[in-house]
Order: C-alpha cells, then structure tokens, then sequence
C-alpha cells in the first residue's frame, strides 16, 4: 500500500502542476487585463504597476517566477486587496466554506444514502417513486434557482430565516440546504441503482435463505458494497464543497472561498485565479488518494498496488 500511496502522491504533484501550467498560460490568453478596470489610469500609472507585479516581463519568463514561488508555497500578492497575499486570504476564507461544504456534506450523506436504501428495497412501490421524483426534480433544479426560491419563501414572505451572511445558527439553514440538494439527490440514484444491484446477488439470496435478518442482511452485507459508488463521488465531492460553492456564497453574501474566487474573476485578480485554482485541485487530488485508500477498507478484494 505504501508504494500505491507514494504512486498516487506523484501522480498527483504531476497533475497539480500540469493544472498550474494550463490555468495560468489560459488566463494569460484572456483579452484584457488587471489594472484596465481603474478608473482613470494614466499609461504611466499602468506600466508601474505591471512592473511591480513582474507583469512586464515575457510571459514565460513570468510562469517560471510564478512556479519557483509556488515550489515554495508562496502564491503571490493578490492585485485587487492591496497588502495581502493568497496565502492569508484562502487561510482566512477556507474555514468559512469549509464548515458550510461540511454541513451540507454531512446533510447530502444523511438523506441520500438512507433515501436510495429505502428505494431500492421498495422497487416499484410509492416510497421508490415519491423518492425518484424527488431526486430527480433534486437534480435538474440549478442551485441559483433553489437558492432563489429559498430566499423568496423563508426570508421575504415568511420572514423566519436571514438572508445574508453565516452570523448565526438559523442563517445556516438556506444556504447548507441549496447546496446538499444536488449530492443528496444524486447520492440517492446512486444509491439506489448500486442497492438494487447488490441486492440481486447470490450471498444476499443466501443469508435470506440461512434466516438472516433483513436489518443484519442490509447493513451488514448490502450497504458495504453498495456504497462503492458513493465513496467515489464523495471524494471529489468533499473537495467541491468544502472550498466553497461559488454561486451559494454569491447569493447568500458568505465571505467564503468561492466568493473571493467569484470576484477574482471579475476583476482579473490573477494570482488570486491561479491561487483558489491550484488549492481547489490539489484538495480534489487529496480526497481522490484518501477515498482509494478507504476503498480497501470498505472492500477487502480491493487490492491497491
């Protein structure tokens, strides 16, 4: 396992760099620039302050600088908040997204897997289509949409939750719930197709047949691998949500990750874009290591070579 392990963490230094290489030549590509959206700003003005942020060199004398800082983790100065680097603000940022991306990790888990289970093992009865129907509806909404109606219900009409912001506990409500939907509708499909076809399998048949329980046979048989297919999704998952939903926090005014990441963009804050990008994929990288190493815990056949 060890040498499996040492495999995966250079395979991902390689895809960690190579994301590094394409975001920034791509974002170079972008017409425009950082400072054209100054008000008033003078050619002089312009060319100083390239200068200071080594805008002014070649482009890729300016990628071997950025990847020498990034081998020693620094990520540079943002453009747009002056006197802070990318380090600061993502430390600052992350908590926030990651116990918003927690919560609804944690919600996604506790309906989806349940809510599939249960599908699966009422096929074709009322529970199995309310919870399709559901799920489906779960995943064919966008999260602005849900976010949007969530605000107009709760906030506007019947005033009974805020808005704005993560400043109490009630104010997580809204913003954990439009952000779960999706995995927990999706969670569940996967979990209900993954159920049904473990449930047809010969050893289930046969603890049926020795008198196991149906609780003892679906927990302690069927749950553990059907679950395979949601411990693949929820690693990349895991990431996604805990740097933050980029247009949740937009919406709801979180002072997160991905609302720093969303105004980067718009305002061609570069080492900001290629620092939230970078972060993003190596904790996608981590989480895809740690669930193949979870793999062969759930599934003792798995063998990690």
């Amino acid at each position: 396992m060890a040498k499996y392990i040492v495999k995966r963490i250079l395979m991902g230094f390689l895809t960690a760099f190579l994301v590094a290489t394409l975001t920034f030549f791509i974002m170079n590509l972008v017409p425009g620039g950082p400072f054209l959206s100054e008000k008033a700003i003078t050619p002089q003005a312009q060319a100083a302050m390239e200068a200071k942020f080594g805008m002014d060199k070649p482009l890729f004398q300016q990628y071997l600088t950025y990847m020498g800082d990034l081998v020693h983790g620094n990520l540079g100065m943002s453009i747009k908040k002056r006197g802070r680097t990318v380090n600061q603000i993502i430390a600052e940022k992350f908590p926030t997204s990651a116990r918003l991306g927690g919560l609804a990790i944690l919600f996604a888990l506790g309906v989806g897997v349940p809510l599939g289970s249960i599908a699966a093992f009422r096929r074709g009865k009322l529970a199995d289509n309310i919870i399709i129907v559901f799920a489906t509806a779960g995943i064919a909404i966008p999260s602005f949409l849900s976010s949007t109606l969530l605000m107009y219900i709760f906030s506007v009409k019947l005033k009974l939750l805020p808005s704005l912001g993560l400043k109490t506990a009630a104010s997580y409500i809204m913003p954990v719930f439009a952000l779960a939907l999706y995995p927990a509708s999706y969670i569940s499909r996967l979990m209900r197709s993954s159920m049904l076809d473990v449930i047809g399998q010969d050893y289930m048949r046969t603890a049926k047949a020795k008198g196991v329980s149906t609780f003892k046979s679906i927990f302690k048989h069927a749950l553990r691998n059907a679950i395979l297919p949601v411990v693949t999704y929820v690693g990349p998952l895991v990431a996604y949500l805990m740097t933050g939903s980029f247009i949740i926090e937009k919406i709801f005014t979180i002072p997160g990750l991905g609302h720093e990441f969303v105004g980067a963009i718009t305002s061609r804050d570069y080492p900001m874009i290629m620092g939230t990008t970078i972060f993003l994929a190596v904790f996608v990288i981590i989480m895809n290591v740690i669930v193949d190493i979870v793999y062969a815990f759930i599934d003792p056949r798995i063998k990690l070579k």
